[in-house]
């Protein structure tokens, strides 16, 4: 498995985490993962995974990168360190090395909450800070207000088929040394990135080079400078093969082709705002919706 620095923190993590959202699977898979070498598990309060996480790291923690998120309704102090408490006691864990703001919540002044995450690094509760879906704006504001410790890492979604952050986050990140960790990088499921693939490249390429068409998915997200994944996988045999897209890279003139032959798509400030106000039990419904649309019309909404 190969490693790459979080942020300017001068620690290495892998670079195939585990991510949680949605995980159902128990602590079975997980510890399979964390054995092949991705030692880097990704959940939050809001998950419902967090004790499943601690019961997969179980005698191993000193070998384990955990990160938590904490829920913006908790960013007042007092909720933000109770949110923090925990979760290192669902976890049975003594700190938490990555404590991660979800997602900004502007009715609260962002000070608040990093003031209350400095707190909790000076306790040894908390080693590193981190955000989740801020735009550069909403960055700079976090690593204005974050004076004592850096922001070291924005979790945002990036996939071969979503590059929104191309277009300014993640130069902007690149740039400032913020880790990207990306969610979703395997779209929400295979079905819609063989939409954004008519030609079937992904496919041509994986049989070529001998890898997987998800592990030559995640490739493509690990060739590009400071980004790190976390794939869900809900049985051992799938995070196994996520583990498998580490530790090698594809060539220039696959990494051409991709880019020429895959209908990707970059969400506009629009596509953000409705998604930001929209209800999560509607916004569920109407992906599980999309299954029935044709692809191309899938591809242009997904």
């Amino acid at each position: 498995m190969n490693h790459k620095e979080l942020g300017t923190t001068g620690i290495s993590i892998p670079e195939v985490g585990i991510g949680t959202w949605n995980y159902q699977a128990g602590p079975g898979p997980l510890r399979h993962g964390l054995e092949a070498g991705a030692l880097f598990v990704d959940t939050a309060e809001s998950y419902g995974t967090e004790e499943v996480v601690g019961q997969a790291i179980a005698g191993i923690r000193p070998s384990i990168f955990v990160a938590t998120k904490v829920s913006p309704e908790h960013f007042r102090k007092a909720d933000l360190i109770r949110s923090a408490e925990t979760s290192l006691r669902k976890m049975k864990i003594e700190a938490i090395d990555l404590f991660q703001l979800h997602q900004p919540n502007p009715s609260i002044p962002i000070e608040e909450p990093l003031e209350a995450m400095t707190g909790l690094v000076d306790a040894g509760k908390v080693r590193f800070l981190g955000v989740s879906n801020f735009s550069v704006r909403q960055l700079r504001e976090a690593q204005k207000a974050s004076t004592k410790y850096p922001i070291a890492s924005n979790q945002v979604r990036y996939s071969i088929i979503d590059r929104t952050i191309e277009k300014e986050l993640l130069p902007y990140c690149q740039a400032n040394k913020v880790t990207v960790i990306a969610y979703s990088p395997l779209g929400r499921g295979m079905d819609r990135i063989r939409d954004c693939d008519p030609e079937g490249i992904i496919g041509s390429i994986a049989q070529k080079i001998g890898k997987t068409a998800p592990q030559v998915v995640l490739n493509w997200c690990l060739c590009q400078e400071g980004v790190v994944v976390i794939p869900k996988g809900n049985s051992t045999a799938h995070i196994l093969e996520n583990c498998g897209a580490s530790g090698w890279r594809l060539g220039e003139e696959e990494l051409q082709e991709l880019g020429a032959k895959i209908q990707f798509r970059q969400r506009t400030k629009l596509d953000a705002l409705l998604r930001e106000c929209t209800p999560h039990s509607v916004l569920k419904l109407g992906l599980n919706l999309l299954r029935f649309l044709p692809p191309g019309l899938r591809r242009r909404i997904t």
